[in-house]
């Protein structure tokens, strides 16, 4: 057993945040950090279809083509990856910002400021590990 004043170990301070925590914030979390690995997806995309439109740009003042119809293909497809990729990151964006309040929600009705709610590191609640970094309201 631990002496009364020593200071607790990492395995207990995981386990009492764990423990306050609510189980439905945590699946947000974890909602959270999965729609933020899909924007990275996305962002590949979006890059994609920007080196795409560069290289036909390039070839077209570069005077590399011999069939323009074939630069117009490049661009168009070029264009059309990058509009499906903005609008699936806009749907994306609606999705996170309606979690991200639901998120808050919860955490600050278990206790936590709006200030910790917001800042929580979303891969860290999801796995239980979340540490806030400051005291809780409640024990203010």
């Amino acid at each position: 057993m631990s002496a009364p004043n020593a200071a607790p170990t990492a395995s207990a301070l995981t386990t009492a945040t764990t423990a306050t925590v609510p189980d439905d914030a945590r699946a947000l979390a974890a909602r959270l950090a999965r729609l933020f690995q899909a924007d990275q997806e996305i962002v590949v995309r979006l890059n994609d279809a920007h080196h795409r439109l560069a290289a036909a740009n390039d070839r077209l003042w570069i005077g590399l083509t011999v069939d323009p119809l074939a630069v117009h293909q490049h661009i168009h497809r070029a264009f059309w990856i990058y509009q499906h990729a903005s609008e699936q990151r806009r749907q994306l964006a609606v999705d996170v910002g309606e979690l991200a309040q639901q998120l808050t929600d919860t955490l600050t009705a278990a206790g936590y400021s709006r200030q910790q709610a917001r800042s929580a590191n979303v891969d860290a609640l999801a796995a239980g590990t979340w540490q806030p970094t400051e005291g809780r309201e409640d024990q203010r």
